[in-house]
């Protein structure tokens, strides 16, 4: 079959086709996304080596539950032992020994076909469309927010980066009634958050300094600092990047204004498919471009290009 793999390098070329073990699924992909992870993958991070890939959307094609067959599905990516103290309470995410769909020890849905055990699958609703349902595990990543922090109406809160990720925050955070302020860099990313109702500007210097929530999602280590500068005394900082490289900040705030950081990471797949069957967040003018997976080294140029939003990559 046809992947997108890292070898020492990123690549697109053949590899075998993955065989449904027991209690398990082989999902024939429709859609994949290309995701910031995805990107730093290739540049290093967590040294991963395998097919790339954790946001897709296809159609179930062998299991030993015939159930299962047929089924439209997206899939949670954290595969847990099932046997340890995190596992039991329902946190497979930090098993110590888990494997993550195309991130660590586990090959990834960048390709024509994926296996996952049917416990992490989701069935897609009818009516949502495949270049919706890609969405599903970045808002999942998204929504994890609100069960880590008490979100209430009227609460100030700032997202910082308008990619991807950080416009679906946007809408997330205002679901719950919060008023919200982006920070970005591109016009056509600002407008999809002024458009949505949300405060959006390039310069943080328009915006105050006394934020209850502030959101990182840039994927750069430079904006930790300024997220700092955002948050008030005993505010809440939220912290989504995931990047390959030291960081190198002042901590003394965090102690001197007692602020409180929180590492957020991925997120259930059940209220995300809720929001998105729900029509709760628009992905209308989020796609940027959608190319045939064998143009993979065209697309991952074009996804790290200012402005871009999502890159999908399609099977024929």
């Amino acid at each position: 079959m046809l992947a997108v793999y890292i070898d020492d390098q990123l690549l697109v070329g053949q590899r075998p086709i993955p065989q449904a073990g027991p209690q398990q699924a082989r999902i024939k992909v429709n859609l994949i996304g290309i995701c910031n992870t995805d990107i730093e993958l290739v540049k290093g991070y967590m040294g991963f080596r395998g097919i790339l890939g954790h946001e897709f959307v296809g159609i179930v094609d062998a299991c030993d539950d015939e159930r299962w067959l047929g089924k439209r599905v997206v899939g949670e990516i954290n595969l847990g032992c099932g046997s340890c103290p995190n596992c039991y309470a329902g946190m497979q995410r930090h098993c110590p020994s888990r494997s993550v769909l195309g991130i660590l020890n586990k090959d990834g849905a960048m390709a024509e076909y994926v296996t996952l055990p049917t416990a992490n699958l989701h069935v897609v609703p009818e009516h949502i469309p495949d270049d919706v349902a890609v969405f599903t595990e970045p808002l999942a990543a998204a929504c994890e927010i609100a069960e880590q922090v008490h979100l209430v109406p009227g609460m100030k809160t700032m997202v910082i980066g308008d990619g991807k990720l950080g416009l679906l925050i946007v809408q997330v955070l205002q679901k719950y009634g919060c008023d919200v302020s982006l920070l970005g860099r591109h016009d056509n990313k600002l407008e999809i958050a002024r458009s949505r109702g949300a405060t959006a500007c390039k310069k943080a210097a328009d915006l105050p300094s006394s934020f209850d929530l502030v959101v990182e999602a840039t994927g750069a280590s430079a904006a930790f600092s300024l997220a700092l500068e955002k948050v008030r005394p005993r505010g809440t900082l939220v912290l989504k990047s995931t990047y390959a490289g030291n960081l190198s900040v002042n901590m003394a705030p965090l102690v001197i204004d007692e602020i409180e950081l929180i590492g957020s990471r991925c997120g259930r797949f059940g209220p995300a498919l809720k929001m998105l069957a729900q029509n709760e967040v628009a992905t209308q003018n989020m796609v940027s471009e959608c190319l045939a997976l064998s143009e993979a080294m065209s697309a991952f140029k074009l996804a790290q290009q200012p402005g871009v939003l999502k890159v999908l990559l399609k099977n024929n």
